[in-house]
């Protein structure tokens, strides 16, 4: 093959997998792609029934076979012509830099596990069981070719200072209200109370006005906290629920606006 082939044949692959560049055939092949990555997930469900895995596990195993198939050359030849993107050029440095990408080590831990039973890992059934798993990693692909999903994860992006104060307040908040719970609890309940991070699970049971009742306070203190704890929790715990609906109607601004200009030369469409 000529290097003019080659080179063409690669950018051709860049644009292939990439969303938005590969013209009608990458359109086809997204949705494809997306289809095998949904059917994916609803057979590593349907294999957890022991009686379709008894009766189809010829059908499954060769699912199997079709999809890490599929899978492999999608992600061998996204590293492989990486290099066509500017963000990485050199033929190791960038294709190394490209494969450890957050959705790129997605790629990798939805195919390797069944490597890993074919070369012969030896592991017990339990073991397996958990690596067969693994494959769920494969609905986080749909990452890639979902803009809802890219969208996503830019509000999280843009929000992610305001979320993780949030957290912050919510995880102060529990340890605080688990730490008065067991002073106010343990003596009367040693069992269910047994120490602080036993009454953790008590805590975001509260908090997040789950209310299980399977762990509760029995004396009046500990059930007036209890009644406040509660009510600051649905403030607190709604609170990233909010940052994140305020982000999505900052992006869909954004989207609109975007949406009146040109992507490639900038220009406003008339």
């Amino acid at each position: 093959m000529s290097v003019g082939r080659y080179s063409a044949t690669r950018r051709w692959t860049w644009e292939l997998f990439e969303p938005d560049l590969g013209g009608k055939l990458g359109y086809y092949t997204d949705w494809f792609i997306m289809t095998l990555i949904a059917v994916n997930v609803a057979m590593v469900i349907l294999e957890t029934v022991d009686a379709l895995a008894i009766a189809y596990s010829g059908a499954f195993y060769y699912f199997e076979l079709f999809s890490v198939a599929v899978f492999t050359i999608e992600y061998l030849g996204r590293v492989w012509s990486a290099v066509d993107n500017p963000a990485y050029e050199g033929p190791i440095t960038g294709r190394l830099e490209f494969a450890s990408r957050p959705l790129l080590i997605v790629d990798f831990l939805a195919i390797i596990p069944f490597y890993l039973t074919v070369v012969g890992v030896q592991a017990d059934l339990r073991f397996l069981r958990a690596l067969r798993l693994i494959r769920l990693f494969r609905l986080l692909k749909l990452a890639r070719y979902s803009t809802a999903m890219q969208s996503f994860g830019l509000v999280i992006e843009e929000k992610k200072e305001k979320l993780i104060l949030a957290f912050s307040a919510n995880l102060l908040l529990l340890v605080i209200a688990s730490s008065a719970m067991y002073y106010i609890e343990n003596p009367h309940q040693p069992e269910a109370f047994s120490s602080i991070p036993q009454a953790f699970w008590w805590g975001v049971a509260t908090l997040t006005t789950v209310g299980y009742g399977d762990v509760h306070p029995i004396t009046p203190l500990g059930q007036f906290v209890g009644a406040v704890v509660a009510m600051l929790g649905i403030g607190l715990f709604a609170l990233p629920a909010s940052i994140l609906a305020s982000g999505f109607i900052e992006q869909a601004e954004n989207d609109e606006k975007s949406a009146d200009y040109c992507p490639h030369c900038g220009e406003k469409i008339e």
